[in-house]
């Protein structure tokens, strides 16, 4: 009895350790990630891209439409990165990209040549404030970004 007791306790602090290592762990690739975003390129910004879905066609429609236009072999275009996609449901798919100044006008080509009629689209500049803001906030203990 004692021997199992002994061995749970044991394996409680382990399982505590290992999760703590963890903890740490993720919070180190979340600090080089959030520092890389940081020292962007002068010359790139990040673009919010809204693919709208057509609600007129199911998503098998507007997936043959991507595959005959080569969607995903032309987007996003080499030299750019994508920094999120997303899901949005009810209007579409949400893409941020790091595009370096030079490169718009390519981002720009390969959705206009392989998105359309797939997708109505709408293009943002934005930029990452959280670097910025990030002190600022109260609740640091939900702070993961």
């Amino acid at each position: 009895m004692k021997a199992s007791l002994l061995f749970a306790i044991f394996a409680l602090v382990f399982s505590a350790s290992a999760l703590a290592q963890l903890g740490q762990t993720e919070t180190r690739a979340i600090q080089r990630q959030d520092q890389a975003r940081t020292q962007q390129d002068s010359n790139s910004i990040l673009l919010t891209v809204f693919l709208k879905h057509d609600q007129s066609m199911t998503v098998d429609e507007i997936q043959k439409i991507q595959a005959q236009q080569g969607f995903y072999k032309s987007f996003p275009p080499a030299g750019t990165s994508v920094v999120s996609w997303y899901v949005m449901m009810g209007i579409g798919q949400v893409v941020t990209l790091e595009v370096p100044a030079s490169k718009l006008r390519e981002v720009n080509l390969a959705i206009e040549k392989t998105a359309w009629k797939a997708f109505r689209t709408e293009f943002y500049p934005t930029y990452n404030l959280y670097p910025s803001i990030r002190g600022q906030l109260a609740n640091k203990e939900k702070l993961g970004l």
